[in-house]
């Protein structure tokens, strides 16, 4: 089982502890100011039991440790200052954003849901993404074209 102790100096460490025949025992598996995904990283690299880093950043907020907010976190807090301030995103994304934190997936079209996991992506990477959908399509078997069937020219009488 892991935790957070604090230390002197305002450390902290995150421990592991762990039964022995004499007794319980706790080793540190990383020192830290400010929970860091590096520091979670470390401590999941040398403890015997898996980490979840959900869970250490729980702990380390209930004991009152500083943990760097997560993307996410970062994102809706600069989101809310440029809302504060009067900018808000262009109306698609407004209403992309609006579905996503009510959790009405079935109110954006299709198209709109998958456009947005490319919201934040590079032009480079959306080129990269077309060249490779474009080298995919020309590896698909060409389909010959049905013949037109032929019909007897109908020639007409002089009246």
């Amino acid at each position: 089982m892991a935790y957070i102790a604090p230390r002197k100096g305002g450390s902290w460490e995150i421990r592991e502890s762990h039964s022995t025949p004499a007794g319980p025992r706790s080793r540190t598996l990383a020192t830290f100011r400010t929970l860091t995904p590096e520091v979670i990283s470390h401590a999941q690299a040398r403890a015997d039991r898996p980490l979840r880093p959900a869970e250490l950043r729980q702990a380390a907020h209930r004991v009152g440790a500083p943990v760097t907010p997560t993307r996410s976190d970062r994102a809706a807090a600069e989101l809310i200052a440029e809302l504060v301030s009067g900018r808000r995103p262009r109306p698609a994304l407004d209403q992309l954003l609006a579905d996503s934190l009510q959790g009405a997936p079935d109110a954006a079209s299709d198209n709109a849901r998958s456009a947005a996991a490319w919201i934040e992506t590079s032009p480079q990477k959306r080129g990269e993404t077309l060249r490779e959908l474009l080298l995919l399509a020309d590896q698909f078997p060409r389909r010959e074209r049905p013949r037109r069937p032929t019909f007897p020219r109908i020639q007409s009488l002089p009246a």
